[in-house]
């Protein structure tokens, strides 16, 4: 009642109120239905962006500038002339704001350029609408979306595909839709859904969700004008079709020996993004052997003066890295662009099967494609790649045939290469040094989300090995001996043991449910709401970016710490997927659970004794 009582004080202080009636309702409100509650009502709408004149002010902050110049500047994709007309405008009629409104290229992903925008960032422009100006004319208005929170203030790939599943559960249809049109804005404009719509991010993309994403949208669209939905459906398929062409089975994602495709996007030079002392270890070596400092090596290396081979490869890593979402992990370290991984080959899986479903099922088995671009070979070989002629999208219509031909042949892909029969795991697959990458990582489970895992696969992966990962909190990323041990020299990664995620969580539950294991889906969920319900209970409303699930706790050392905790006597907008992860958790709680939830009851306590759990590994933690 205390906690509350002072969130709902410091409200009133928001809203400048002296004086305040609470009934006993309120203060007595248990906390699964106040964070729910608030997250609904609350939370969504302070995560709300827009990119237009009365949006801007707000979304061109950039908590990850390292520049030191502040003025806000956007950048709008060539081919839209009336777009850059209105931000030019925007600037007239807002002198104090300093805009800067600058056109991109053609080809605005062209490394040495987007390299060149490193000292001048700026937020990307997105997809708007054409309405009334209110004077007999037609203006331009931003189409909201959501934004993660704390120091991610754009819009992200996959996270706006967790943020959409939580959108849906709580009516928001309209919005989870607008982030649909964004990304086919972006794919249009860009080349690809971006791993964030600022300048710096124009090279990278992040797990594609695209087709689950706007089907699950499409089946809750109003019934009223089936028309509209299915030419809505329609561009987004289109879309997600050229993604699929153009970046995650072209070269250098694909690799045609296998057919596995890869996290290996372009880029030059060092990530301009990260916390400023994040690569420090990496380039003091190589700043000693030119007898220069840090800082003046890495101009020097960015500017292409110092040539450092050794330090391209780590940087591809890097930036592949980056584009899994999984930054960072020791899971990936030094070789993530070389592998082909069971996230991604299960993603696209699901890319082949809901493509193919929507052209069959919604558009009678024929889709023409309305922008012209290659088409990739299949089914891809080192010779079929090497030949440089291309069919174009626009010579045939797609058939759904062809794409259940795509998943049939992703799933003897996945089987051959990934599987592990011993081991009962599916794992990442080096496609340069032509061996599995024995890192036992809890997106082994996404096959079950995908629908590509066997009967016989999914029985393995749920009595064998889901007790490697499962510990009070939920899930952890991976498993803390394939982590290894931790030191000064070697420091806890954010995606690594014991640290657990939204994305993990949410993935796991569905796949269990699509495969028949309810209670064991139920108990995950129970164990994850069970943390954030006493995080939220305990400390005043907390609901972070991610937890360490061992013990419970939002407090986080691994890398650049935690987001989501700083705020003052009330949380005012959570954390975007995690928002999602508890409202998508409770639509697994029987009514029972959720009393115990409400009471805060231990897994421990609710399940019984903790048989489901992996003893913990001795000595697993070793200090310097």
């Amino acid at each position: 009642m205390l906690s509350n009582l002072l969130q709902e004080l410091a409200l009133a202080r928001d809203h400048n109120r002296k004086r305040i009636v609470l009934d006993e309702a309120r203060l007595t409100e248990n906390p699964v239905d106040r964070l729910s509650r608030m997250i609904q009502n609350s939370f969504w709408h302070s995560l709300t962006r827009r990119i237009d004149g009365d949006g801007l002010e707000i979304i061109t902050a950039d908590p990850k500038n390292r520049t030191g110049r502040v003025n806000p500047r956007i950048y709008v994709p060539h081919g839209e002339p009336a777009m850059a007309e209105y931000y030019r405008q925007v600037a007239r009629e807002k002198p104090h704001m300093n805009l800067d409104v600058q056109v991109l290229p053609q080809k605005p992903d062209d490394p040495a350029f987007v390299k060149s925008l490193n000292s001048k960032p700026g937020i990307l422009a997105l997809a708007m609408n054409e309405i009334d100006d209110g004077k007999g004319g037609k203006t331009l208005k931003g189409i909201p979306f959501i934004v993660p929170g704390a120091r991610f203030n754009e819009l992200y790939n996959w996270d706006s595909y967790f943020i959409a599943l939580g959108l849906l559960v709580d009516g928001q249809v309209t919005m989870a839709k607008g982030m649909v049109d964004h990304f086919i804005f972006e794919i249009k404009h860009y080349g690809k859904i971006l791993n964030g719509s600022r300048s710096y991010y124009l090279c990278r993309t992040q797990p594609p969700f695209l087709t689950d994403m706007a089907l699950q949208i499409y089946n809750q669209l109003d019934r009223s004008d089936m028309d509209a939905n299915r030419q809505w459906l329609k561009r987004a398929i289109q879309a997600a079709i050229k993604e699929y062409h153009t970046v995650w089975v072209a070269e250098p994602r694909m690799d045609p020996k296998t057919g596995l495709s890869r996290y290996r996007p372009d880029g030059l030079g060092i990530p301009p993004e990260t916390e400023a002392t994040h690569f420090t270890q990496i380039l003091e070596p190589f700043a000693r052997k030119h007898g220069i400092s840090v800082l003046e090596f890495s101009e020097k290396y960015n500017d292409g003066i110092i040539k450092e081979p050794a330090l391209d490869e780590y940087f591809l890593h890097d930036r592949a890295v980056r584009e899994s979402g999984h930054d960072t992990t020791y899971r990936f370290e030094k070789r993530c662009a070389n592998l082909g991984t069971i996230d991604l080959q299960s993603l696209l899986y699901k890319y082949e099967v809901d493509i193919g479903t929507a052209i069959r099922e919604v558009f009678d088995d024929e889709l023409e494609l309305e922008e012209d671009f290659d088409l990739a070979p299949f089914p891809p070989s080192v010779e079929s790649y090497a030949n440089p002629h291309r069919e174009k999208s626009r010579s045939r219509v797609q058939r759904s045939d062809e794409w259940f031909d795509r998943a049939d042949f992703r799933k003897e892909v996945i089987d051959k290469y990934l599987w592990n029969e011993q081991k009962n795991l599916f794992f990442d697959y080096d496609t340069v040094k032509e061996k599995q990458i024995l890192y036992e990582s809890v997106t082994s489970f996404w096959p079950l989300w995908a629908g590509c895992a066997t009967e016989e696969q999914c029985w393995k992966l749920v009595t064998q090995s889901l007790r490697k990962f499962e510990v009070l909190g939920g899930v952890v990323s991976g498993t803390e001996e394939s982590r290894g041990k931790i030191s000064l020299e070697r420091p806890n990664r954010q995606w690594d043991y014991p640290y657990a995620w939204p994305p993990h969580q949410i993935m796991l539950w569905v796949g269990l449910e699509r495969y028949g294991y309810l209670e064991e889906a139920q108990r995950l969920a129970y164990r994850f709401l069970y943390m954030m319900t006493t995080a939220f209970v305990d400390f005043n409303g907390v609901v972070p970016e991610k937890f360490d699930a061992v013990k419970l706790s939002h407090l986080v050392d691994a890398e650049y710490g935690n987001q989501g905790i700083d705020f003052k006597m009330v949380p005012r907008e959570g954390f975007g997927w995690m928002n999602s992860a508890y409202q998508v958790g409770l639509t697994f709680m029987t009514s029972h659970m959720r009393r115990a939830l409400a009471a805060c009851t231990s897994p421990e306590v609710f399940f019984g004794a903790a048989a489901h759990l992996q003893p913990p590994m001795l000595n697993a933690n070793v200090s310097a």
